[in-house]
């Protein structure tokens, strides 16, 4: 007979439980001893020092204007470029198909050429009234565009409003979103008319 000692199944999981807590236990850390400053520090030089992932400089600031005149900033809203809409377009659109990134950066042109072409300047560089002009002559058809401009324009307005209220700003200050919140009592309808 061999000298064989019995483990019971209890004494069993008992090492199993330590074993697996144990490399857990090494890297324990205390929040005081944690230097809270260096991740604020380095998300604020992280996002001062972003780039465009797909559009140019040029690009990005005309898209900056575009979706700051269709969801300013005013008394109800911080606006489009306090959201940062433009880099969520960027984003969007560097990952999008190569078809899609066609028609931003021809209608991105198509803009500017019709802003050339009407004011003798480039879209940013046109007055604030000239810039609404062009925009709100471009929207007229925005049901069943038809131009590179029109279905552009209907491309940004989505795109903008997607980014806006998917945006920290657009859920929590402009929606008023508190999250997910519990119910004590289910109350039914408040309607008189619905009323027993």
């Amino acid at each position: 007979m061999s000298d064989q000692t019995n483990v019971t199944r209890r004494d069993a999981l008992k090492g199993l439980a330590i074993g697996a807590t144990l490399p857990i236990l090494g890297q324990t850390v205390r929040a005081e001893d944690h230097d809270h400053t260096k991740h604020g520090a380095a998300g604020t030089q992280a996002k001062a020092a972003a780039q465009p992932k797909f559009f140019n400089a040029e690009q990005m600031a005309l898209i900056g204007v575009i979706s700051e005149h269709i969801i300013p900033t005013d008394a109800n809203s911080p606006g489009a470029l306090a959201a940062e809409v433009p880099q969520f377009i960027d984003l969007m659109i560097g990952e999008s198909p190569a078809e899609t990134k066609k028609n931003w950066t021809d209608g991105l042109s198509a803009v500017n050429q019709m802003s050339q072409s009407k004011f003798n300047a480039a879209y940013v560089k046109a007055t604030k009234d000239q810039q609404i002009a062009l925009l709100t002559e471009i929207s007229k058809n925005e049901m069943k565009p038809t131009t590179t401009e029109e279905k552009f324009f209907k491309s940004i307005k989505n795109m903008t409003i997607d980014g806006y209220y998917t945006s920290k700003i657009g859920i929590h200050q402009e929606l008023k979103y508190k999250g997910n919140t519990y119910l004590k009592e289910f109350k039914g309808c408040t309607h008189p008319e619905h009323q027993s």
